[in-house]
């Protein structure tokens, strides 16, 4: 049976420095429970607790699974590949010694940390992209941290493309897939992110479905993401004019997609994102909506 999470992006706990402020995990955690979701990612490090036997006490009281954690990495520059390695053990041995062995590093570029690539988010051309020797890096550092991981924890990373970063394309994806060895890196297929960078998450879902580790619902508002190139938005003036909506009210085909993971067996979790920036919108209502959603595709 395909379980349903949610993660704290819902509620405006993002991994930028922003203006603005998130709720506290407690209101999070609650809220989420209260809407029908039965797990959640970490969230950036530090939103909560970061002593293992009070993260079990907190999730375990809102009887909430944890699926993984988010870890942003500078992959492209070989000089930060050490520093993302340790986060990456920092953070996995937090989830492992809290009892919870199976779930995911999620790792990413660290996005919104490049100029070019946050200004033209949804509309990325080749002359942006990575370079041959660059790439090689890129792929090279994320091995590095799933093996590390894998290694000390035997706990599993999957690779989320993101808007903003250097792996946001199709193209960029499919490029990263081919430079990476797939029984060490896996794939976090978020179905917004890859609308928003030009892609169907339906044809993503079936090409790399044996990659596929980990999945992200995210629904994707075309009109939004039109504005955006014809107004020239940078990516979190996208997510705060709500390019990442309510689930079914944008252009993803959420049916499909779940006929496609009924029709494989898919026998675990999808965790639900609306990313909106701290403060912004009603979280809560928001993820209400959004699992009403996902019981009328029959989840």
């Amino acid at each position: 049976m395909i379980k349903v999470a949610n993660a704290p992006c819902s509620w405006g706990a993002l991994e930028f420095e922003l203006e603005g402020k998130s709720l506290g995990y407690e209101q999070v955690l609650a809220e989420m429970a209260e809407t029908g979701y039965a797990g959640t990612e970490l969230g950036d490090w530090g939103f909560m607790p970061t002593n293992p036997m009070e993260l079990r006490q907190v999730l375990d009281e809102q009887k909430l699974e944890l699926l993984g954690a988010f870890v942003p990495v500078a992959l492209a520059k070989e000089e930060d590949h050490e520093a993302g390695v340790q986060l990456a053990l920092k953070t996995a041995k937090l989830m492992f010694d809290a009892g919870y062995s199976k779930a995911f590093i999620v790792l990413a570029d660290e996005n919104g940390s490049v100029e070019e690539r946050t200004l033209h988010a949804g509309r990325i051309t080749p002359e942006m992209g990575l370079s041959e020797s660059d790439w090689k890096a890129f792929a090279a550092g994320a091995e590095k941290v799933a093996k590390a991981v894998n290694e000390e924890f035997g706990m599993r990373t999957v690779f989320h493309h993101h808007c903003g970063g250097y792996v946001e394309t199709p193209a960029e994806v499919s490029q990263l897939m081919e430079l990476t060895d797939p029984k060490l890196l896996g794939l976090c297929l978020d179905m917004g992110h890859y609308a928003f960078g030009g892609g169907d998450p339906v044809e993503a879902l079936e090409k790399y479905y044996h990659r596929i580790w980990h999945v992200h619902f995210k629904d994707f508002d075309p009109e939004v993401g039109q504005t955006a190139v014809e107004k020239g938005y940078d990516y979190f003036k996208s997510v705060e004019e709500g390019v990442f909506c309510e689930l079914g009210k944008g252009s993803v085909d959420f049916k499909s997609i779940v006929n496609i993971l009924n029709k494989n067996g898919y026998n675990d979790w999808l965790v639900v994102e609306q990313d909106v920036l701290p403060g912004m919108g009603l979280p809560r209502k928001c993820a209400a909506n959004n699992r009403e959603f996902l019981k009328s595709v029959g989840l």
